[in-house]
């Protein structure tokens, strides 16, 4: 457990570093991936890098020399949700950041990203049912306030349900909106609750993994404790069934995430806790912005 000067250390870091990523590399695209067209024209502005080319007005734009892009009333009522799993096995990792640690720097890129396009972002953090729920505002403030809560909370209960995190997000948030799904996805039967949401919002699920979840280390004996029931367990990281069981374990859980996320129509993206998550976040953020282009 961190103490009092070691979290707001954490804190400013995870800030300037954030910051500094949205400003140099990852605003323009968060620009072009999360504003499509919208219901009602509001103005024009001049242009600005990550602006999409299809909103260019071009008879603004040949009257000032300068490229002008139509705005539309949707892009000031973006609202951004995020739920974040924070069950105990988030506290996993067997190199420099645990799992929960690097959805909280993903969160803060994301979240500033949205703050800087002056959008809302809300908050859900969910255990075996959920723990806090943070409506949506706008604000730098307010999004310092939601990465400091994700540094301290202590998670209240063991086990984890997705599907239930789900259900409540569709009842408190009836307007469609973007909603990012955090989680390691060691659970069952929240397939039907996915779909529903992906039905509702614009849903994206973030999976985080950590190496030796699927890969042991070379060496002999270790104890293992479960993050979730807290049992220790000693097992023979020689043993090739061992080996062999636990890559075949991991490679069926994804397999099975890629097809729950396709029938729902929700995107998805793998991160390991070893990734470089700026650079799968602006890829991730393109693939959709090309996509959209391409569907035109």
């Amino acid at each position: 457990m961190l103490n009092q000067k070691e979290l707001e250390s954490k804190v400013r870091h995870i800030q300037v570093h954030s910051r500094k990523a949205v400003l140099e590399m990852l605003a323009g695209e968060y620009r072009s991936s999360f504003k499509g067209m919208g219901i009602e024209f509001e103005d024009v502005r001049e242009y600005q890098h990550g602006d999409d080319v299809r909103s260019i007005d071009w008879n603004v734009t040949a009257r000032t020399g300068k490229p002008h892009v139509k705005t539309f009333m949707e892009e000031r009522e973006l609202s951004l949700y995020f739920l974040i799993d924070i069950s105990q096995s988030g506290d996993f990792g067997s190199g420099e950041h645990s799992k929960r640690e690097v959805v909280t720097r993903i969160f803060a890129l994301l979240a500033f990203a949205a703050s800087h396009n002056h959008d809302n972002v809300g908050l859900i953090l969910f255990a075996n049912g959920v723990e806090q729920h943070i409506p949506p505002r706008k604000g730098k403030n307010h999004v310092m306030r939601m990465i400091d809560l994700m540094l301290r909370h202590q998670t209240q209960t063991t086990g984890t349900d997705i599907a239930g995190a789900l259900h409540h997000f569709n009842q408190v948030r009836s307007r469609r909106c973007v909603a990012f799904l955090f989680s390691d996805f060691l659970d069952t039967n929240y397939a039907d609750a996915l779909r529903d949401t992906a039905h509702l919002h614009d849903l994206s699920c973030v999976a985080i993994s950590d190496p030796r979840e699927s890969h042991l280390p070379n060496g002999g004996m270790i104890e293992l404790r479960d993050a979730e029931l807290g049992t220790l367990r000693t097992i023979d990281c020689r043993d090739p069934k061992l080996r062999q069981s636990l890559k075949e374990k991991a490679k069926q859980r994804k397999a099975a995430l890629v097809d729950i996320c396709h029938e729902a129509k929700a995107d998805l993206l793998h991160i390991s806790t070893e990734d470089d998550y700026l650079f799968q976040i602006i890829r991730f953020l393109k693939e959709r912005n090309n996509r959209s282009a391409d569907a035109l």
